[in-house]
């Protein structure tokens, strides 16, 4: 449910929508389609951590703690986490 809370959050700002879609090279037409992929959310979930700001300003309009959008993400297929040491 927190992965299509980020998609709509991303969806309601054009640039941030644009670059989602430029990473994944997910056609704009196809997003609704694909909306209930897990792993099209767990990229949307990625794409959201990659700046903390973003994260910030979601979790603090949904009423969240800043590390919801990182426990959702390991509960996707893909989001099990490196451990680099």
């Amino acid at each position: 449910m927190l992965a299509l809370q980020a998609l709509a959050w991303l969806a309601g700002d054009e640039d941030r929508l644009a670059g989602f879609l430029a990473a994944s090279g997910i056609a704009p037409g196809s997003l609704r389609d694909l909306a209930g992929d897990g792993e099209v959310l767990g990229a949307v979930l990625d794409h959201l951590l990659l700046d903390d700001q973003w994260v910030i300003a979601f979790c603090d309009q949904h009423g969240l703690p800043y590390s919801a959008p990182l426990t959702a993400r390991a509960a996707l297929p893909g989001g099990i986490a490196t451990h680099w040491t």
